[in-house]
């Protein structure tokens, strides 16, 4: 494995089904003061080899793009364990398809328009339900990434006592990016919606991180390949990356002010966890 550049924070944009064309991309950095240095992007094409990686000895915090948690009211209407940790070794056992079928079958017995359930965290990130298993399947993002997270070691605040030098927090990039551009899209994995008007809105979304316009207060620095690398990825994946890193260095800011929880909120539903940066309840 390559030797891997200074870095002190990360952002990870997850895929649940990595390939080289699709990969996992972490953004790696630091921060000094209120500026947040882009170090480096860096792929991975296979779930494997990101569980390698995140199991090394290092000193990070990071900001990770996948849930950490279930709705309680989905565990409990399933009978499942309400401890985090036992809910959540529970879920790893289950396919995909043990998934799809319990879920699918908990929304069949809803009403129209609340089909799914929420984490308390939803409304105020404006995220998707974690129980979702399409367009986004959050679900199964889940099922892949936090169990990696997991046999990592790692240490999750608010949820699992873990290595405290390596520290994962749940991020969620729509939630930066719409601050910035509102109901812009700025991204899409089809060739056919890549459209000039979200190569725009990309720029704009660059533009402003670099300005430190979002409410975390920090500006990001960038070399001028990098602005260009995430300005031409068209499916949004570095820039997503970047917006978690981000989120991250404002967390890492958070506890080097004395915040145990790196600014989740102390009254944070242990068993459902929340979105870092996102207003408190």
């Amino acid at each position: 494995m390559a030797p891997q550049p200074a870095f002190h924070l990360l952002g990870c944009d997850f895929s649940s089904s990595p390939t080289r064309r699709k990969p996992i991309v972490l953004a790696l950095g630091h921060r000094q003061g209120a500026r947040v240095v882009l170090t480096a992007l860096q792929p991975f094409d296979t779930l494997a080899a990101f569980g390698q990686w995140l199991a090394q000895p290092g000193d990070w915090v990071g900001g990770f793009d996948l849930p950490f948690g279930l709705p309680r009211e989905l565990v409990q209407a399933l009978g499942w364990p309400t401890s985090w940790h036992a809910c959540m070794q529970h879920y790893r056992h289950l396919g995909r398809e043990q998934i799809r079928a319990q879920f699918a079958a908990f929304c069949d017995a809803r009403p129209v328009g609340g089909k799914f359930a929420h984490r308390a965290t939803d409304g105020p990130a404006g995220s998707s339900p974690s129980m979702k298993w399409v367009n986004p399947p959050v679900a199964y993002m889940l099922h892949a990434g936090l169990p990696l997270l997991l046999d990592a070691g790692v240490h999750l605040p608010g949820l699992h006592a873990g290595d405290p030098r390596r520290v994962a927090l749940e991020a969620y990039p729509g939630l930066l990016a719409r601050e910035v551009l509102q109901r812009r899209s700025y991204k899409s994995d089809d060739r056919a919606k890549q459209t000039p008007d979200r190569l725009i809105a990309r720029k704009d979304l660059v533009n402003a991180l670099e300005l430190g316009q979002t409410r975390l207060g920090l500006r990001l620095k960038l070399s001028h390949a990098q602005r260009d690398a995430l300005v031409q990825d068209a499916s949004g994946d570095s820039l997503d990356a970047v917006l978690c890193l981000l989120q991250a260095a404002w967390a890492q800011q958070r506890h080097a002010e004395g915040d145990a929880l790196y600014g989740l909120p102390p009254g944070l539903d242990p068993l459902e966890g929340w979105i870092v940066t996102a207003d408190k309840p």
